[in-house]
Order: C-alpha cells, then sequence, then structure tokens
C-alpha cells in the first residue's frame, strides 16, 4: 500500500508542472488525481481535491461558483453532463467563463476504462485575436471571422489527431491480444474462400490433425488433410458452400484421436457464399468419457435388470428353505421324504449360489460372519486339511482358542486355511511337513498360522507373492490366486496377513484378524416387517424356533406405530418394501437403543442397498434359520 501511494505521488508531482489542468477520473466518474494548475483555476478547496470525489460533486461546486454563468436548473445541468461523460467519447470545445477569462476543454477516454480532461486558458489567444479585429479595420468582418473560425479549427483538429493518435494505439494493442489469444486457443481457427483455399489459419492445424504442413495459407483444403481426413470434412464443406452451418465429429484412427469439426458460410451482402470459418478442436478425452459413461449406462441398467430378477427370486427361494426345514423335521426317517428334503435343499442352496453370483457380479466377497463353534470350527478344519493333503506330507494341527462361540465366516476361512495349506504342501514338492496353528493373542487378535518346510520364498517370490495371478508353479498347477484370496479374507475381516522365511527352512504365514466372541443368546420381543406374507411367515418361524416373541407388520406406517412398544429388543425389515417405501425409513424413525436388521435380495451395486450397507446390517436373502440367528447376533454386538 505504502508503494502505490507513493507512486501516486509521484504521478502528482509531474502533474503540478504541467502549466494546463489536469483531472483523472475512473470508470465510475470518482477522482484519482487532479493537479494544482486545477485547483487554481477554478479555486477548488481541499476538502474536493480528495481521491474519491465524484465528478457530479465539482460539477456542482462549479455550478454554484458561477462557472457557467446563470444557470436556473443547476440540478438538471448537472445531471446531464454526468450522463454525457458516462458516454466517455472524446470531445474538445472552447468556453468564455464567468470571470471573462477563456479556456479549451478537451476530454479523452482512458485504454483501461476511466476518463482524463485537460483544461488549457486560451485567453492570451483570444485577446490577440480581438486585438487582431480592431487593428484590422480594412479587413472584412468576414475575412477576420473565417481567421478566428480557422484558428479554432486548428485547436480542434489537434485534438482531434490526438484522439485519433489513441485510438489507433488502442486498436493496435486488441489486435495483438486478439493475435495471442488466437495463436493460445487449444483449437484450429481458420477459413477457407469458395474454392478450397486457406485464406487465414492460426497456426494450430498441427495440434488438431496429424500433419507436416505448417504453413497452410494458400495451400489446398484437400491437399492440407489428406486422404484420412478429407472425407469426413468434405460434406460438412459442401453444406457450408451451401449457405449450411454443419458440425461433424469423427475418429483420426492414425493417433486415435477424436476431431468435432464446425463449418459456418461466410457470405456476402448479396447472400451468396465466398467461403466458410472453421472450428476444429480436439475432443479425444470428450469422447471417451461420453463411451464410458454410455457403457456404464448399459451396465448400470443389466444390474437393474439382474437386482429385480434377483430380489424376486430371493423371496421365492426363501419361502422354499423355510418350507423345506419343516419337511425336514417331519420325515421321521422315512427315506424317500428325506431324499425329497435334501434335494430340495441343494436345488435351494444352489438358487443361493446363483443369487450370490448374480448380486456379487460387480463386487469383491464380502465375509458373511455368523456364530461358530470353535471346537466344530478346528475340527471340520483339521479333517478338510488332512484330507487336502498327500499321505507322504506330515501334517500338525493345532488349536489355542478359548472354548465357546466366535463370530467368523467360516466358509471365508476354510477357503483361506485351504489355500495356504495345499500352496504349504506343493512347495514341499510331495514330501515335507505343514502346520496349522491357531491361537489368540494379547491383543485379541485371532491368528492362523500355516508353516511348511519347504525351500521358502525367493526374494522376487516376497516382493510379488500378492499380486493376482503370481505363481511359482508350472503351468499346469493352480492360477496364483492362493495368497491373493487368503490376503482378501484377511483384509475383509479388518486384519492383515504377514509373509516370511521360516529361520531355517520353510515359509511362515501367518492371518490376524479380529477375535470376536460371542455372548450367549438372549430372546426377546422382535418387530418383523416384509411386505411378502410368504417370507414373512418363512422368517417368522425361523424366529420362533429360536425362542423370540414376533410382532408383524406389512408396511412402513404400520411398523412405526409399534417401534416403541415395550419390551420390543429388535427390529427386523425388509429393504423394498413396496409402493416408494423402504426398510430405511422404518430404522432412521426407530429408537437408536434397538438393535436392527436389514434383509434383502437387492445387489450390492444398487443404490439403496448401498445406503442400507452405510446405516446397519444387511442380510442377503434367501437365508436360512441359523443365518437369521447369527445376521442378528452380529447386529447386537
Amino acid at each position: 500500500m505504502g508503494k502505490t501511494n507513493r507512486l501516486s505521488e509521484m504521478v502528482k508531482s509531474g502533474l503540478d508542472l504541467i502549466t494546463q489542468a489536469i483531472t483523472i477520473y475512473d470508470e465510475n466518474l470518482n477522482l484519482v488525481l487532479a493537479n494544482k494548475r486545477f485547483q487554481d483555476m477554478f479555486q477548488i478547496p481541499e476538502n474536493l481535491m480528495k481521491a474519491g470525489t465524484t465528478f457530479e460533486e465539482l460539477l456542482c461546486f462549479a455550478c454554484e461558483s458561477g462557472e457557467y454563468g446563470a444557470v436556473d436548473d443547476i440540478e438538471q445541468f448537472v445531471a446531464e453532463k454526468v450522463d454525457l461523460a458516462r458516454k466517455f467519447e472524446p470531445h474538445y470545445f472552447e468556453r468564455t467563463r464567468a470571470n471573462g477569462t477563456s479556456i479549451s476543454v478537451e476530454g479523452c477516454p482512458l485504454q483501461d476504462g476511466g476518463w482524463i480532461s485537460v483544461f488549457t486558458d486560451i485567453t492570451p489567444i483570444k485577446k490577440q485575436e480581438e486585438l487582431f479585429r480592431s487593428r484590422a479595420e480594412n479587413l472584412s468582418n468576414e475575412l477576420i471571422e473565417r481567421s478566428e473560425d480557422l484558428a479554432q479549427a486548428n485547436r480542434e483538429m489537434a485534438a482531434t489527431v490526438r484522439s485519433l493518435e489513441v485510438a489507433k494505439r488502442r486498436l493496435t494493442e486488441s489486435r495483438a491480444r486478439l493475435e495471442f489469444i488466437n495463436r493460445m486457443t487449444p483449437a484450429h481457427i481458420a477459413h477457407v474462400n469458395a474454392d478450397g483455399h486457406y485464406t487465414h489459419s492460426n497456426g494450430n492445424l498441427a495440434r488438431i490433425y496429424p500433419t507436416e504442413i505448417s504453413d497452410i495459407v494458400g495451400q489446398d483444403i484437400e491437399i492440407v488433410l489428406g486422404p484420412e481426413i478429407w472425407p469426413h470434412v468434405k460434406p460438412v464443406f459442401i453444406k457450408a458452400l451451401e449457405g449450411e452451418a454443419a458440425v461433424a465429429e469423427f475418429k483420426v484412427h492414425s493417433n486415435e484421436s477424436y476431431i468435432r469439426l464446425a463449418m459456418s458460410p461466410d457470405v456476402n451482402e448479396d447472400g451468396t457464399v465466398k467461403g466458410a470459418f472453421i472450428l476444429s478442436t480436439d475432443v479425444t478425452q470428450e469422447a471417451v468419457a461420453r463411451r464410458a459413461l454410455a457403457h456404464s449406462r448399459r451396465k448400470e441398467l443389466a444390474n437393474q435388470l439382474t437386482s429385480i430378477m434377483a430380489h424376486d427370486f430371493s423371496n421365492l427361494l426363501t419361502i422354499i428353505m423355510g418350507q423345506q426345514n419343516k419337511l425336514a423335521k417331519s420325515t421321521h426317517d422315512d427315506p424317500v421324504l428325506e431324499n425329497i428334503s435334501e434335494t430340495i435343499k441343494s436345488a435351494a442352496r444352489r438358487g443361493s449360489d446363483l443369487i450370490e453370483s448374480l448380486n456379487q457380479f460387480d463386487t469383491q466377497r464380502n465375509p458373511q460372519p455368523a456364530a461358530t463353534e470353535v471346537a466344530n470350527f478346528a475340527r471340520n478344519i483339521e479333517q478338510l486339511c488332512r484330507a487336502a493333503l498327500p499321505e507322504q506330507v506330515e501334517f500338525e494341527f493345532s488349536c489355542d482358542l478359548p472354548d465357546g462361540t466366535i463370530m467368523l465366516d467360516k466358509g471365508f476361512a476354510k477357503d483361506a486355511i485351504l489355500n495356504l495349506v495345499i500352496n504349504g504342501s506343493e512347495a514341499c514338492r510331495g514330501v515335507g511337513q505343514v502346520s496349522v496353528a491357531i491361537e489368540k493373542d494379547k491383543n485379541d487378535r485371532l491368528h492362523i498360522s500355516v508353516l511348511d518346510n519347504g525351500p521358502g520364498f525367493s526374494d522376487e517370490d516376497l516382493e510379488n507373492a500378492l499380486k493376482p495371478f503370481y505363481t511359482t508353479k508350472s503351468a499346469k498347477m493352480g492360477r496364483g490366486l492362493g495368497l491373493t484370496s487368503a490376503f482378501d479374507f484377511a483384509k475383509s475381516c479388518n486384519g492383515d496377513m504377514k509373509i516370511k522365511n521360516r529361520e531355517q527352512n520353510g515359509a511362515a504365514i501367518t492371518l490376524r484378524i479380529p477375535y470376536q466372541a460371542v455372548d450367549p443368546e438372549k430372546t426377546g420381543l422382535v418387530l418383523l416387517v416384509d411386505d411378502d406374507d410368504h417370507v414373512r411367515k418363512t422368517a417368522r418361524d425361523y424366529l420362533r424356533e429360536a425362542g423370540h416373541t414376533i410382532i408383524e407388520a406389512s408396511d412402513v406406517q404400520s411398523a412405526k406405530q409399534l417401534t416403541n412398544v415395550e419390551g420390543l429388543s429388535f427390529i427386523i425389515s425388509d429393504l423394498d418394501l413396496g409402493n416408494g417405501d423402504t426398510g430405511l425409513d422404518l430404522i432412521n424413525n426407530s429408537p437408536d437403543h434397538i438393535p436392527k436388521l436389514i434383509i434383502t435380495g437387492l445387489p450390492a451395486s444398487d443404490e439403496l442397498r448401498k445406503s442400507a450397507d452405510s446405516t446397519c446390517l444387511v442380510l442377503d436373502k434367501p437365508f436360512n434359520s441359523d443365518q437369521l440367528v447369527s445376521a442378528m447376533l452380529r447386529a447386537k454386538s
């Protein structure tokens, strides 16, 4: 700020040395600078010489001090002068002041907005003219008047010349800016005549089209663009010559770019077309984005279709699985009924797998933790591992976990452990030892360690072990996904996986995930909401088998009236309840202290399902009794 003030003082000091009165206004007609000569010439008080004084205020002072003689309506006079000043037109005029002196007033607009006025005392010139008139008795009055008019015309012409010089300078600067913008625009701007010869180019053709021609002015457009591009441009050029603006977009295969070409006819006053203006832009990124969006929309449509099928199919399977559960309890050792029950169960599971495939079409595998008895899990893992290993490979198994129940996706965990065990066996090359150890550390983390006494990992293996499809096996063995799938299991459980070589021989891989013990199950009053009567009945039977008491509703409005029932301990609601209502409407308007569970057949890619996943626990349809009970335990924990 200080530097700016010093600069203003220097400019003002320079203006004070000039014998003419000068004022400078900004674009709002506020005073910027006025020299001492201006103050002395018009007897301006100090308070009006400050920057920011308006042109109107100075004009009012001049009128009140008699500078413009007798003015009948000062307010109207000032308004007219201000209106003229706002037009910022160059002007020159002379007038005789109230004190008898004469001045010339010259105004000129500034380039960046604003105005400068120059007041020159021409009293001596006027006196000379009067003296000349008084002494020129022998000259005709007409000659004298012509001489005076000529002198004034000379002064006006000088002012006009100065204005023209300013206008020329502004025009030159404007043209230079326009040419600079023209060159810097990331597009090719050109003009061709009716014969197809370039008459103008901003020099950016090579930035848009693959060409080695630099100077194209005077060249034929067909020759310049070449056989690859001209066939796309020709129809547009023909339309332009017919007086019609046209746009085309095409792909240039030689550099895999997309070009948008716009041509507008250049028309004479008589209506004939004398050429065309051309604008060519590279729209590769836009074209790629459009195609990606179109692909995304097609994929979204496919997901919507699969969502509808999965939703309806999951409801049917939930009912089938519920009926199969009843049938299994009533077989009474009847081989035929038992076979029918198992067949229905197998088909239902296959249908469930199919729905899972549809729902996870565009998603990664997510863990489905359920209440898992430690003893049964350990026993089952040991049996699976022994069955998967050849006889020549020794197997050791240990499980040092407290008795009880934990939350675990046992299917995902089994897959991960088996992958690691099989990898360890293959590393032993048919003869060796593999061991599995399961334990809990002091930080309440579950450790699952798989060790072998094979050759271990090389430095390259350790660096690339977790990259999908990386494998050290022969082409016909494995897919390079064993370690990756085990790692995915650990990460999906908010854990990690450690890979290292043992001190002597072999490798050691440890999965570390949170240890989540399950408290003994507590029964209570459950609100069950689903618009499908059959699905609701199946879920009701599952809940009653688990010892719960159930109250039901088929829509959100009815369910909301039940959320404050005394003793309510759990809320289970379908996500899509029809008529635009959703389970989220109920969940978001229910007491916070009550655990909640959403059940749905919508896939993970569905937007409504995404909202549900971010709000509370979600259980996929179809589900069986064990899965429902496990999900409720997870929701409570």
